[in-house]
């Protein structure tokens, strides 16, 4: 839980900072957290997964 926080406070961060940023930085910059949150939601429906079947 504490991840997906982190990377909500981060793009959140990343969105504020558009108007100053470069379009390519910006994009970048998403495509590392779009990432994040992904591997995150996989490893949190394997984790559950596992526990629901126990």
């Amino acid at each position: 839980m504490l991840f997906l926080v982190v990377a909500l406070l981060l793009l959140a961060v990343v969105l504020g900072s558009v108007a100053y940023l470069p379009w390519p930085v910006t994009l970048v910059l998403s495509a590392v957290v779009l990432c994040w949150l992904a591997v995150f939601t996989v490893r949190e429906r394997r984790r559950r997964g596992r526990t629901g079947r126990a």
